[in-house]
């Protein structure tokens, strides 16, 4: 009788109470090694960034899904950056993506399953703001061709130019402009059917019945998604392809903009399904992003092939 009694007495205090994933967030976020990252990578900014990490990943249920030690992984990859990632700003995101992670069951045998995983994922604002951080560009400008204005480009001698009036809203292109302290400049259009051609070559996130008419449509909807991507601002998307692909073979890249490109790229090799309502806040004060007039006369940069797949 004594053993049935200890056995069922207080059945409540026989198993420990599950920690919260939030809880468990904090605990981690309060580890002295962690918080000596986020020191060196943000100074007196610490405290603030860390209470908006738990911020953002209270109020977003996707992200509520990742494991939180992934969630500080990223934070820090975007911290080192200081790259705030509020998503009206647009200089970077914490996007989770419900990748295909491959495992062993006890038998052996191959077992897929779905993983919400979080990543960091620069914006082009973001990429603006670290080229001119590198203070070796007098001018660096991305922006909407609009219809009635119209790109010219000698192919003798790659002079580029931007004529005519703008009639309507109507996006039909994007452009990247950049001048090197030394002189050196380049630019880059891409037509909106262009973009949405590569973005359907590269993009792996995009569905297989997902057409190149579908993704043109976007460029003029007035309504954007809640989505971060080709689906859900296609525009954003266009301005960084044009960024990134003039940047990465024409520009001076810093380490941090090397990284950023390089994780920009990796993350879409792991990626498969994105999630909506993926992106969220934190407060930092990322400082101006400077933008210069473009100047017409300038060489076109030739659009690289295969080289960065967008998301």
């Amino acid at each position: 009788m004594a053993d049935n009694q200890i056995q069922t007495a207080n059945p409540g205090n026989a198993v420990a109470k599950q920690q919260r994933p939030v809880d468990l967030l904090k605990s981690m976020l309060n580890e002295e090694s962690v918080k000596e990252q986020f020191t060196n990578a943000l100074g007196k900014h610490r405290d603030v960034f860390i209470a908006s990490v738990i911020d953002l990943y209270t109020s977003d249920k996707k992200l509520q899904q990742c494991k939180p030690a992934d969630i500080i992984k990223q934070a820090l990859a975007a911290a080192s950056m200081q790259l705030p990632i509020n998503r009206a700003l647009g200089f970077a995101y914490i996007v989770p993506y419900n990748n295909t992670v491959k495992s062993v069951d006890k038998d052996g045998r191959d077992v897929w399953t779905k993983v919400m995983t979080p990543t960091f994922v620069p914006g082009y604002k973001g990429y603006i703001q670290l080229a001119m951080r590198t203070g070796q560009y007098k001018f660096l400008n991305a922006d909407f061709v609009y219809d009635g204005e119209i790109v010219t480009n000698n192919r003798v001698t790659g002079e580029f130019s931007l004529e005519g009036e703008r009639k309507s809203d109507k996006i039909v292109g994007y452009f990247c402009y950049m001048e090197l302290l030394n002189g050196f400049s380049k630019s880059l259009y891409m037509t909106v059917e262009q973009m949405a051609k590569y973005a359907k070559t590269y993009a792996p996130s995009l569905g297989k019945d997902t057409t190149v008419d579908q993704l043109i449509k976007l460029a003029n909807e007035a309504k954007k998604a809640k989505t971060v991507g080709w689906m859900g601002n296609f525009n954003d998307m266009g301005l960084k392809t044009v960024i990134r692909r003039l940047l990465s073979k024409y520009g001076y890249l810093s380490v941090e903009m090397q990284g950023a490109m390089v994780n920009d790229m990796a993350v879409n090799e792991q990626r498969d399904e994105l999630i909506e309502e993926n992106a969220n806040t934190i407060d930092l004060d990322p400082g101006q992003v400077q933008f210069e007039d473009v100047e017409a006369g300038h060489e076109v940069a030739a659009a690289p092939q295969n080289d960065d797949p967008g998301y």
